[in-house]
């Protein structure tokens, strides 16, 4: 959508063309993209977020590297500007009709604002990520899920496969004392993949998170917030990026019919707002629940098996966790009932098959 899916394919990034969910007793595993976007990829942020930098400057924008913004600054309860200084130490004002925040879950733009918050929920799960050489994926992001544990790998730039396992967050500060061991053991939880992490070599010390989950209000007098400073939730999904990505298409566009008069400000943006929580909230919800790390219920236990085997629906569960496709496309019930009825109708062919059998 932004024209820059050549240039991130370029930098050597592999495209992932399979999604694979073991879940002990079965997996699976399907295409995460579509006719028109056919795999997906996981980037080094350290590569992408120049990619985007350059980008923005070649369509006209001023970038400032270096540059640290130390205060926002109001008048009648209004953001009109930033204070900060320059990489060469130079204090600088600057204002502007809109200040926008995409500073993180540490926002200070956010923290200056105060916006109202809402739908929060704690932090759900403890991560530990590190990058390893020798773990070939062959275009397939793999995802272990175990009672109380969970792992995933995928393949990223320079011949390096992220590789990141989790637990409850009521286990943060215990599992924090033996970072390696607890994340060693996760791995032993799938044998198959312990034996070939076994073969590679870890290239870098391990990186934890634990992030909480809430929507804020993205928009005020004076200011917008963008990304995780106005959205975030868990990793597990790792839907990060994607949400940044469409965060940023919104509130441009917000802004340019409120800049150029098409529509009032507080119209362009409450739209923007409301968009951006109508496509995310099943996800939003989808996604905590998984990072409870609790066993499926019943009904999603039952519907997952019943779309084992069934190519079609497994690409369809592929594409929610990929985010190519809502939860509410993929558990509509229609597609329930499609899914279910094609078991059926294959456990029906294999009893006649076995009844025919001498």
């Amino acid at each position: 959508m932004w024209g820059l899916l050549d240039r991130l394919v370029a930098t050597g990034c592999p495209p992932i063309h399979t999604y694979s969910f073991d879940f002990g007793p079965f997996t699976i595993a399907g295409a995460p993209g579509t006719d028109k976007s056919p795999f997906a990829c996981c980037p080094r942020r350290t590569i992408l977020d120049k990619l985007l930098v350059d980008a923005a400057a070649e369509s006209g924008a001023e970038i400032r590297q270096g540059f640290v913004v130390e205060e926002i600054l109001f008048e009648d309860d209004r953001a009109v500007g930033i204070k900060g200084r320059s990489r060469h130490g130079g204090s600088v004002t600057e204002h502007a009709d809109v200040i926008a925040g995409a500073d993180g879950r540490h926002s200070m733009v956010s923290e200056a604002v105060c916006p109202e918050q809402y739908r929060e929920k704690a932090p759900l799960l403890a991560g530990y990520y590190s990058y390893w050489s020798g773990l070939p994926m062959n275009g397939r992001f793999e995802s272990y899920i175990r009672d109380k544990r969970g792992f995933a790998a995928v393949p990223t730039h320079d011949g390096l496969t992220l590789v990141i396992a989790g637990w409850p967050y009521a286990e943060f500060e215990k599992n924090k004392q033996d970072i390696e061991g607890s994340y060693l053991k996760t791995i032993e939880l799938a044998p198959a993949f312990a034996d070939r992490l076994r073969s590679a070599t870890r290239q870098a010390p391990f990186a934890g998170t634990a992030v909480p989950n809430y929507f804020r209000k993205p928009y005020g007098p004076g200011w917008a917030l963008v990304e995780d400073a106005g959205y975030n939730k868990d990793f597990i999904t790792a839907q990060g990026i994607l949400d940044a990505f469409r965060d940023a298409e919104l509130c441009a566009t917000a802004l340019d019919e409120s800049f150029s008069g098409a529509r009032p400000f507080d119209d362009a943006m409450g739209e923007y707002q409301h968009t951006r929580d109508a496509q995310v909230g099943a996800m939003y919800d989808f996604t905590c629940e998984l990072a409870t790390l609790e066993p499926p219920p019943p009904e999603l236990q039952q519907l997952l098996q019943a779309a084992h085997g069934n190519q079609a629906a497994m690409d369809g569960f592929v594409r929610l966790n990929a985010g190519t496709i809502s939860p509410t496309e993929f558990f509509a019930p229609q597609n329930i009932e499609a899914i279910f009825a094609a078991a059926a109708s294959r456990a029906h062919s294999v009893g006649a098959i076995g009844e025919r059998a001498p």
